[in-house]
């Protein structure tokens, strides 16, 4: 049973302690819901192993806080422990921490500035298919409304605006099969794509400033496959390559510069997940940005569900007290100062007095 009057600290450690591994996030979200529910100013509502909560005080502007409760598989990292300020487990820093201060924040601010909806959901880690967040996007988008979100992804207390697109394709280069000993009657395929990866070798990439903030891109090989036999002349070899773009272009327009760049290789797009720009002119985020980051917001480079709030026209950005260097690591570990330090400033911003 959830305490969410107990100090944000101690929470995440019960939330540590809750292993929920994606897919099986179940007594977790069973626990949220509990103890959401136990509070008279929010009204409380289940979709799956997602929950969300949210006040009807009909303010001006409605807030939107969302993180996900699953984790990636636990490998002796759970039951949580503590040394010299740090609380180490499966989960600690991405993002157990974040949602403790959702919490927290849900229990300790009951007459907030704005309406808040509160958002935590399921299968963040795993396939995007599986995401709680996209499935609420497509099934109940009225309950991500908002004029601002925050996603409490574990960011080292600074504010990350916007985030990169990603893209996957596979470059194919073709041949013909021989036999080995008689090699000049065939094509290699292998040999075949030393120029895509002098594609990859030469490629500068682009540092566009969008919004004020400065994102780096990437281009790179992160697969090769190809052989048939240890004497036969491959007649095929894939390179996967990951793009990661900046939030000025679109899906298309990076599918098209890929294209472009590999236009002597057939090209195929297995993965794709749209960027999201900043958003930092819209009042309700320069209000986040003044009050909780003190002025100071980086770009976000990588990929995450700010995007699928940027689709549904709602402004986000990135905010937790996790470090992302940790994210998934076997001595996955948080900052306790650094979790009770997210939550004194949310709640500032929240009750208006920030």
């Amino acid at each position: 049973m959830l305490d969410l009057t107990a100090d944000v600290r101690t929470l995440t450690a019960e939330l540590v302690d809750t292993e929920s591994v994606s897919g099986g996030e179940r007594p977790l979200a069973d626990a949220i819901e509990t103890a959401l529910s136990r509070l008279p100013h929010l009204a409380v509502e289940r979709d799956g192993d997602a929950v969300i909560a949210r006040t009807e005080l009909g303010r001006r502007r409605r807030v939107v806080l969302a993180g996900h409760i699953d984790t990636v598989p636990i490998v002796g990292n759970v039951p949580s422990s503590t040394m010299d300020g740090r609380l180490y487990g499966c989960g600690a820093s991405d993002m157990k921490s974040g949602v403790a201060v959702q919490l927290r924040l849900a229990a300790a601010v009951p007459e907030p500035a704005h309406d808040v909806t509160f958002v935590f959901y399921d299968c963040e880690e795993v396939d995007a298919e599986r995401n709680g967040l996209r499935r609420l996007s497509r099934t109940r988008p009225d309950r991500l409304w908002g004029d601002f979100a925050v996603l409490l992804e574990p960011t080292g207390g600074v504010i990350e605006g916007g985030c990169q697109g990603t893209m996957r394709v596979e470059v194919i280069s073709r041949g013909e099969r021989a036999h080995s000993a008689r090699s000049w009657m065939g094509s290699n395929a292998i040999h075949g794509a030393g120029p895509i990866l002098d594609v990859l070798r030469s490629y500068t990439p682009r540092q566009p400033v969008v919004d004020g903030l400065e994102y780096h891109e990437g281009l790179n090989a992160v697969f090769v496959s190809g052989g048939v036999a240890g004497n036969v002349i491959p007649d095929e070899c894939t390179v996967t390559v990951n793009y990661r773009f900046a939030p000025d272009i679109t899906s298309l327009d990076a599918e098209q510069h890929l294209r472009e760049l590999f236009e002597d290789f057939d090209v195929r797009v297995t993965d794709s997940a749209p960027p999201a720009r900043p958003g930092l002119d819209d009042p309700a985020a320069a209000d986040f940005v003044s009050a909780v980051g003190g002025g100071e917001v980086r770009a976000k480079l990588g990929w995450t569900d700010v995007a699928r709030m940027a689709e549904l026209g709602v402004p986000a950005v990135n905010y937790g007290p996790g470090d992302p260097t940790l994210a998934h690591t076997r001595d996955e570990w948080v900052a306790l100062d650094a979790v009770a330090e997210a939550e004194a400033r949310m709640a500032s911003w929240l009750s208006g007095t920030g």
